[in-house]
């Protein structure tokens, strides 16, 4: 049970920074160019990010961490 709760929360964090990315209309390849955070790994839901990592990844779309969650 552990592992699907991983698996979903992944998978929603994946389809909030895709999201964003989009909306800012940036390519992953800009986006890490400008941050240097490897957004295809997080976008396949295949890394759990830092908190630092989040941190970043807000300041980027200039949103807050009560904001990147309220999807």
């Amino acid at each position: 049970m552990e592992n699907d709760s991983k698996e979903l929360a992944l998978s929603q964090l994946a389809k909030r920074v895709k999201e964003l990315r989009h909306n800012k209309g940036v390519s992953q390849q800009n986006a890490y160019n400008d941050t240097g955070i490897h957004f295809a790994r997080i976008e396949q839901g295949k890394r759990d990010v830092s908190y630092f990592t989040l941190v970043k990844i807000c300041a980027y779309f200039r949103i807050t961490l009560t904001e990147f969650f309220d999807f």
